[in-house]
């Protein structure tokens, strides 16, 4: 029977969780995702997990933070001045925006604080410093 080999363009369905058991992201009901085994277009434990798989085989891989979205870095957390923000909108934590960097880059950006004059913006990916557990199902290669 075939196995995943690198270069291969693969169709799984998966269900992320966090350490907690808590459920992050799911393909379930969706189209499975599809993606060239590693092209860096997934996180890399996820990637490395594939080669070897063989189609209808499902497994659990345990993604180390160092080979999923990295830890969390301080350089990405900015203020930003409240004066800067629309009259008609009310900064709340946990409210996501999207910024550009001066290359016109859009990056999302979450409120993590309220301050007197600023607000503090992390811009971390969401799941930056989580271990992560993956069921994943291999549909098919090629």
């Amino acid at each position: 029977m075939q196995q995943v080999k690198n270069g291969d363009t693969v169709r799984v369905h998966y269900h992320g969780k966090l350490t907690d058991g808590s459920t992050f992201d799911s393909s379930e009901g969706r189209d499975p995702l599809e993606f060239t085994v590693g092209s860096g277009q997934v996180i890399k434990g996820f990637d490395d997990a594939m080669t070897g798989m063989q189609p209808g085989e499902i497994k659990t891989v345990n993604i180390p933070v160092d080979e999923a979205y990295g830890h969390r870095n301080d350089d990405m957390m900015m203020e930003y001045p409240k004066s800067e923000f629309p009259a008609e909108m009310t900064p709340e934590v946990g409210m996501e925006l999207h910024m550009s960097d001066n290359m016109g880059n859009v990056f999302p950006v979450v409120i993590a604080e309220l301050r007197d004059e600023t607000v503090l913006l992390d811009a971390n990916h969401p799941l930056a410093g989580q271990d992560l557990i993956f069921d994943i199902e291999l549909v098919s290669i090629g």
